[in-house]
């Protein structure tokens, strides 16, 4: 299989300034680039970053920059106002985080990283609008669809700084096109336009040959929105904003069409593989075969196979048959988090002998029952389990365990 073969299987392939897809299949150096308006990318930027793995596996060399100059700035492209501008030390700050997850990422691949606040800290601003500037096209920079929004009835108008992001971009291809040879830039579908601006000063300056090659964003299907968002808001990558188990349970509940999707997306699972998986979830898709494969990989991707096995064995626990007594202190103080937790207090110095709780007193604590008497019919009418075990009376706890109620609610007892 080409790349370009790989790419259409894959849903990869949205914009390209390519004549013929082919033309991909030629190894060239390219970039890829994400701006520090954040401390952590989405999954929304793990899209075109899984995209680059292709590229990178079929011989292609990236360059992976990280945009303290425009982050100065900020991305107007689908803004409807003003971005809120970041501090330098947010964005030194933002920028650092970024870059370590590049190397995570793309742990045991061979890549650059570099910083567009570099070059631009030393330009002179005359010198800026003398040499670039002159060569690029106001009418082109005014036919955008944000900047038509913004400046349209009823916009909120544009500063000249946003107005500018798309020029500042151009000139990273091209710093890139002079000093790296990258003859190519790779990005979201939103980034089409702004990519352009790159393509055009090189032909203008340089009088050579560059394009662009864009992934379509991610839509869920049965949502119809932008991928990466859940009713908390964004699925973040760094694990202290969205923690491994959010993310697993993230992956593990899309609905079947769009983990046929997913599947391709986000996993270097090859194609014999993952037509094989779908096929078997097909044939039973209550057992969710698809989304456990693509909620492992993922999640191994991203956070290692420690933590992945660990939230495998919560989840286990939490829905399926396995015993609460698998689980390690690790997976214990990770569930903590996720779900309400009463504590038995020692009764003794050194630490050994706990006291108990009844189990109708831990429904209300947590607020998973509205009364005692709410808790006991609970109990009574088997709404509740202990370790996986429907209770049918009321009873003492003394050691740590889960109490369930229902499908989805939980209580851990440390």
């Amino acid at each position: 299989m080409t790349l370009a073969e790989e790419l259409l299987w894959r849903g990869f392939v949205n914009q390209m300034t390519f004549a013929d897809i082919a033309d991909i299949n030629k190894p060239r150096t390219f970039y890829w680039g994400v701006d520090p308006s954040a401390d952590s990318m989405t999954i929304g930027h793990l899209a075109p970053a899984m995209m680059i793995r292709h590229f990178i596996n079929y011989g292609h060399k990236p360059i992976l920059l990280v945009g303290g100059a425009t982050g100065m700035i900020g991305d107007p492209d689908g803004k409807k106002q003003e971005r809120d501008l970041k501090t330098v030390d947010e964005i030194a700050h933002n920028k650092q985080a970024l870059a370590k997850q590049y190397e995570e990422i793309f742990d045991g691949q061979k890549f650059e990283i570099v910083d567009n606040y570099d070059w631009f800290k030393n330009i002179n601003y005359l010198d800026f609008l003398r040499d670039v500037g002159k060569h690029a096209s106001m009418t082109q920079m005014l036919d955008r669809d944000f900047v038509q929004s913004r400046i349209g009835e009823g916009g909120d108008g544009i500063s000249y700084a946003e107005f500018s992001y798309s020029l500042i971009q151009g000139y990273d291809f091209l710093h890139l096109f002079r000093e790296k040879g990258a003859t190519m830039q790779v990005a979201g579908a939103d980034q089409w336009g702004n990519s352009i601006s790159g393509v055009q000063l090189i032909r203008r300056l340089e009088g050579s040959e560059a394009h662009v090659f864009t992934t379509p964003l991610i839509i869920n299907k049965s949502t119809g929105i932008k991928f990466g968002k859940s009713e908390a808001g964004a699925i973040w990558l760094d694990p202290s904003k969205t923690s491994p188990y959010k993310f697993y349970q993230f992956w593990l509940n899309v609905d079947d069409e769009t983990a046929e999707d997913l599947i391709k997306i986000y996993t270097l699972l090859d194609r014999e593989t993952v037509e094989g998986l779908i096929n078997e979830h097909r044939n039973a898709p209550n057992q969710r075969i698809l989304q456990k494969r693509l909620a492992a990989e993922v999640t191994n991707l991203v956070h290692g196979h420690a933590r992945t096995d660990g939230v495998e064995r919560v989840t286990n626990v939490l829905f399926g048959a396995a015993n609460f007594m698998t689980l390690s202190k690790d997976d214990i103080d990770q569930l903590a988090i996720e779900v309400p937790v009463v504590e038995l207090v020692p009764t003794a110095q050194d630490g050994q002998n706990y006291g108990s709780e009844m189990v109708s007193h831990a429904l209300v604590k947590t607020d998973n029952a509205k009364s005692l008497g709410d808790a006991r019919r609970l109990i009574s009418n088997g709404a509740i389990s202990i370790n996986g075990h429907k209770i049918a009376n009321d009873q003492m706890l003394t050691e740590q365990c889960i109490i369930k109620k229902g499908k989805n609610s939980f209580i851990l007892v440390k």
